[in-house]
């Protein structure tokens, strides 16, 4: 789709800006964006286009909400920022003590950083070296493995790539990678008649691997309840809990990656809420600020946090960022939580799991459409057509849905809704009615 909007724009981005997880020589221009309202984006020229996968599923509330937006304003006039060694301020103090409260189990050490891959790569990190300081990685064994899944994607930079390496997006990087074992993954779909027997092969395969390898493993991390980046698949809680007991009685670690699925997105508070399992370590960003900055957080125990307490700094957490804890970020974090757990989203949140549900079960029965999914806010549909995340399928429906003024941006095969929770009822409507029309015209 060409815009029409202010050719500066366009004209300097086709200049000098290198676009995320895009191919330049082949992708049509951008879109120029002016500003947003709620679930609504405005272009430059004249267009609104309905954002029905929260910018990359960071936006919570809408577009520009203004109890954010005043928040990080008046923390502006106040102080902008501080480096965070040696100091600190009232909102980072603030935001770690809330998410306290309402993460599960006694996560409540908070290390923040600044996007998801960090918020990873801190938690690879911490975990490598909590054995290292309690002596696990010297003598005879040494803790040395990681475990992740097939389809994992935990972010881009190495250690988050070399857990992740199973989402097959990192084969320029493959020789830097570290080796971490990857087990197979036993997505799950509405009545899906094989789940169980998924789900037993792949925790015979995890029997089997912690019997050879348990004394030297580190850690498993897993996106719980949906693996987002690979096409929004499912697993249940039930494996999530068998995963986790027997990971905790090889003597190992649970990380938990919820950048995508935390603050609402399942239903539930956080997934690990949902599926009744408190992991070890829990990655925190995308929604953590509701779509205004960048802001991450790694979260861990006391039992974690005390091995790295010493008189020596070798036992010292030696990581950071520049904009540590930014008082902005956790401003806009601050602000988000308090409509996050609002009455008025937990209603959002069972008003748009319903209508996702509504939508999901008329499309199943669409010959061309198949494997519906709901899940809290998230609903996710495929197209029967095969491919993976390049398949020309998605770019066809992209574009398809743009025409109709609706930013869905289907993973491959993959069609998804991830809304904003003041997304409206006629939205959804125009996204299930667009949904059903490309399976017609389309597939």
């Amino acid at each position: 789709m060409t815009s029409i909007a202010d050719p500066g724009t366009i004209d300097l981005d086709r200049r000098h800006i290198w676009h995320p997880f895009t191919q330049a020589q082949t992708a049509p221009e951008p879109i120029a964006v002016s500003r947003g309202e709620g679930a609504t984006l405005f272009t430059e020229d004249g267009r609104e286009i309905a954002d029905l996968i929260s910018s990359w599923w960071v936006n919570l509330h809408g577009h520009a909400h203004p109890a954010i937006a005043g928040a990080i304003a008046d923390q502006a006039h106040r102080l902008e920022q501080v480096i965070f060694a040696d100091f600190t301020h009232s909102p980072a103090a603030r935001l770690a003590g809330r998410l306290a409260e309402v993460l599960p189990g006694d996560l409540h050490r908070v290390f923040f950083s600044d996007n998801g891959s960090t918020a990873v790569e801190v938690a690879l990190k911490l975990a490598w070296q909590y054995w290292r300081n309690k002596g696990g990685n010297k003598g005879e064994v040494q803790r040395r493995r990681f475990l992740a899944f097939d389809g994992s994607y935990h972010g881009d930079t190495f250690g988050a790539m070399s857990a992740g390496i199973g989402c097959g997006f990192y084969e320029p990087f493959h020789d830097l990678l570290f080796a971490v074992d990857r087990m197979p993954y036993p997505a799950t779909w509405d009545n899906d008649p094989e789940v169980e027997a998924k789900e037993a092969a792949a925790l015979s395969w995890l029997d089997d691997w912690l019997a050879k390898n348990g004394r030297e493993m580190v850690a498993v991390i897993i996106e719980p309840l949906v693996q987002g980046a690979s096409g929004m698949r499912f697993c249940r809680p039930e494996f999530l809990r068998a995963l986790a007991e027997r990971v905790r009685a090889a003597g190992a670690l649970v990380i938990f990656d919820e950048v995508m699925t935390g603050f609402g997105r399942t239903g539930s508070l956080f997934a690990s809420l949902k599926a009744g399992v408190t992991p070890d370590l829990i990655c925190l960003s995308k929604g953590l600020t509701g779509g205004f900055l960048p802001l991450s957080a790694t979260v861990c125990g006391t039992e974690i946090y005390d091995a790295f307490l010493g008189a020596g700094f070798d036992r010292a957490f030696a990581h950071g960022h520049s904009f540590t804890a930014n008082p902005l970020g956790c401003a806009a974090a601050l602000a988000s939580l308090d409509l996050t757990t609002s009455a008025e989203t937990a209603a959002n949140l069972h008003r748009i799991e319903a209508r996702h549900r509504a939508g999901i079960a008329e499309l199943s029965r669409h010959p061309k459409l198949a494997k519906g999914r709901v899940m809290g806010t998230i609903a996710a549909i495929e197209a029967t057509e095969a491919g993976g995340y390049t398949a020309e399928v998605g770019q066809k429906l992209k574009r398809f849905f743009l025409d109709r003024g609706l930013l869905i941006r289907p993973l491959g095969p993959v069609i998804y809704l991830l809304p904003p929770y003041c997304v409206t009822d006629g939205q959804l409507d125009r996204a299930y009615a667009a949904i059903q029309d490309a399976a017609d015209t389309l597939l």
